[in-house]
């Protein structure tokens, strides 16, 4: 079920998403929006911190437990020493500046007490009967590339699973790759993607991974990706999502990537749609120059990989909306507005892998 938290006095909007399977895992998808106003960042940092105090007051919330949180930031390399509250949890830092007007968005997710949640350096996993969910928070490498950092991130990853019995192939569920320079640095992380998978045993006869590959600055001025991960253990249940009648395969194109997972866990169906744009079945841009059609093609395309998945909209419980041109966020705004007035999201300024698509969008849905 969606539900809103807004509160006028300190400014700030909590749209989030509470997911409570009879006997089993309670889980809560919160998005974050503050205010824009004439302040400084450590000013409505404050705001948000006072919003999720109050979001965390709330009687759904008694006994839940912070997993998860990505903040989205207008000036990352400065502002991120500023968020670091260090609380016990898995925390991603992304130059992706919120196109509110505001300095600062969130994305905070938390499990209920059925859980045992631990954390170690870079992850939070959260143990719930026979399985453990490991979130990783966006690793970073400062080699000269975005090839080597990519392969250096990748096999970090690869040897980090391994100290739970895990491999990439047969455990991670979702990638998230923010790429500085999204225009001319991608080719790098596509180039290190592809090898690396094609050594681990994913290629178009087996599987790869559902993923987001955005533009967005790391934290660090030297990184020029970063990437961010999640993993379950064992394997669960699962198929992947190809809505041929809408999309092509991804690697018909050169790149290595699932358009969308469906999890069958022991009390619900989880989807992981990947990041998300107006493409058709052949792999060409549909709507070129046109921010609104593009978007309802979008819509669509998203639509037939939940449908795939034996889902609607109506079981979407997070939105991330990334647009290249922010002169097109009020016209997108009032879009998602009409159509998805309480679907907890957020909007940021985040250039697509492909020039001419002026939207990507990624959903997670639960039921």
């Amino acid at each position: 079920m969606n539900y809103s938290l807004k509160n006028n006095q300190i400014g700030t909007l909590c749209r989030y998403s509470v997911l409570c399977p009879e006997g089993g895992m309670a889980e809560v998808h919160v998005m974050i929006e503050v205010e824009g106003r004439e302040e400084t960042f450590s000013e409505q940092y404050s705001r948000l911190q006072d919003a999720v105090f109050e979001l965390e007051s709330q009687s759904v919330m008694k006994g839940m437990q912070l997993v998860m949180r990505r903040f989205f930031l207008s000036d990352a390399i400065n502002q991120t020493a500023i968020v670091d509250d260090h609380r016990p949890c898995t925390t991603s830092y992304i130059g992706q500046s919120p196109l509110d007007g505001s300095k600062i968005a969130a994305w905070y997710y938390y499990v209920g007490p059925q859980a045992e949640v631990k954390y170690m350096v870079g992850s939070t996993i959260v143990s719930y009967r026979d399985r453990r969910y490991v979130w990783t928070r966006g690793q970073l490498w400062s080699s000269e590339t975005s090839y080597e950092q990519s392969r250096n991130l990748i096999s970090d990853y690869e040897t980090l699973l391994t100290t739970f019995g895990a491999t990439m192939e047969r455990n991670c569920i979702r990638t998230w790759f923010f790429v500085k320079d999204v225009d001319t640095q991608y080719r790098g992380l596509v180039r290190a993607r592809r090898e690396l998978f094609e050594q681990m045993g994913m290629n178009p006869q087996t599987h790869y991974i559902a993923s987001t590959g955005i533009g967005g600055c790391p934290a660090e001025p030297s990184s020029l990706v970063q990437m961010d991960c999640y993993a379950i253990i064992p394997k669960p249940q699962m198929r992947y999502l190809y809505a041929p009648t809408h999309l092509n395969r991804t690697y018909e194109y050169g790149v290595t990537f699932e358009r969308g997972v469906a999890l069958d866990l022991d009390d619900h169906r989880v989807c992981y749609i990947s990041g998300t744009a107006s493409i058709d079945n052949k792999g060409q841009v549909v709507h070129v120059g046109d921010v609104r059609a593009q978007t309802h093609r979008m819509w669509e395309n998203v639509e037939a990989l939940l449908n795939e998945g034996n889902m609607t909209y109506d079981d979407v419980i997070q939105m991330i909306v990334y647009l290249r041109d922010p002169a097109d966020y009020a016209l997108v705004k009032r879009l998602y507005d009409e159509r998805f007035p309480d679907t907890p999201r957020v909007i940021t300024l985040a250039p697509v892998c492909r020039p001419t698509w002026l939207i990507e969008m990624e959903v997670i849905a639960e039921k």
